[in-house]
């Protein structure tokens, strides 16, 4: 549950702007405040996940500060958001790690995976820390079986937490209505298109007078960079189980070619974002929450560039050296997407459904 101290300051926010309604027409939030008499917790949570968090209201808000109501939905919702991504996750004790995650505990965390790699390859076949024979093979250093039984165990576990959280988030939001099914379809094109990034042709705001598309496109880049670095990586799966055709593959080849975009994309994206989230007014934020963004950013960022350097350099001397700072890199970024800003995304499509479903 959330705190006292936080719903009742979200009851006294959400009231006030459910008397006022000037902002109805900026995004599915405040429709949605509209359609309730009473803001529970669950209520608040759901509301504060449908949030884009693109600042429009707060500078329409005649009740902003330094109005003595002070008035700031963005920084509310940020804040309710946050505690329902505490609350669902699984485990719940982990749901502490959405408060101390910060830059520092994202490289270190992927700083200690790289080495306890690099000591285990060290330990059974050091030679293939330094290849010389420029095959790019990458099983010579981390065989296969163990690659695939290593991150196929930790992506069963992220996607098991990812299920459970996102299903705790969805009775929550949802207790004591009928499930709203009927809104997947424009709720999956919302979310592919980043409609509420550019509400009525409107771009973020990050400033009172300042409004530009960078943060709408950062987010595009990221989101399917990200789809696109899968994509590729389910392809070279396909390649080796179903035609038995190993890595190392060509450049022009699928699995390169997805992965040499969605990498670009994850370099662009996280960066863009990162040099936004810098500029922007920390009015429209919750400046507990913002290790969140610079831990999740900095390991998409990371995890990309370590890739690409690895296919440039992969018939080099160097390749076993990248590879376990690639893997090491992608396997902190797997182990912490339950419990960082990825779930924003599988919350907020939930959320989305449950809107439409019930307009």
């Amino acid at each position: 549950m959330l705190p006292d101290e936080l719903t009742a300051h979200g009851r006294h926010v959400m009231t006030v702007c459910n008397a006022c309604r000037y902002c109805e027409q900026f995004c599915p939030v405040f429709p949605a405040i509209e359609r309730s008499r009473s803001f529970s917790p669950a209520s608040l949570a759901h509301l504060a996940n449908l949030c884009h968090n693109c600042g429009e209201c707060l500078y329409a808000c005649q009740y902003a500060p330094p109005h003595e109501f002070g008035i700031n939905v963005p920084r509310t919702l940020a804040e309710i958001r946050v505690r329902s991504y505490e609350e669902n996750c699984w485990p719940r004790a982990l749901g502490l790690a959405f408060r101390r995650r910060n830059l520092q505990t994202a490289l270190g965390v992927a700083a200690g995976l790289v080495a306890a790699t690099a000591a285990l390859v060290w330990f059974f076949n050091r030679e293939a820390l330094w290849p010389s024979d420029g095959s790019a093979n990458f099983y010579l250093v981390v065989p296969h079986g163990i690659m695939v039984t290593l991150f196929g165990a930790v992506s069963l576990f992220v996607m098991t937490a990812m299920a459970i959280s996102g299903a705790r988030f969805w009775r929550g939001v949802g207790a004591g209505r009928p499930s709203p099914l009927g809104g997947l379809w424009p709720a999956v094109h919302d979310v592919l298109t980043l409609r509420h990034l550019h509400t009525g042709g409107i771009d973020c705001a990050s400033d009172l007078e300042t409004r530009a598309p960078w943060r709408r496109w950062c987010h595009h880049c990221t989101s399917y960079g990200f789809l696109l670095c899968f994509a590729s990586t389910s392809v070279a799966a396909f390649y080796h189980t179903v035609f038995g055709w190993p890595a190392p593959y060509d450049y022009t080849s699928l699995p390169v070619v997805l992965g040499t975009v969605g990498g670009l994309g994850l370099l662009v994206g996280p960066a863009g974002l990162a040099v936004l989230r810098q500029r922007r007014d920390p009015l429209l934020g919750d400046p507990a929450s913002g290790g969140l963004d610079a831990s999740f950013l900095a390991l998409l960022f990371l995890t990309s560039l370590t890739g690409l350097a690895l296919l440039v350099l992969r018939h080099r001397s160097v390749m076993g050296i990248l590879l376990i700072v690639h893997l090491g890199s992608v396997l902190a970024l797997l182990l912490t997407l339950p419990y960082g800003k990825f779930v924003h995304g599988l919350y907020r499509a939930l959320a989305l459904v449950r809107h439409h479903g019930e307009i």
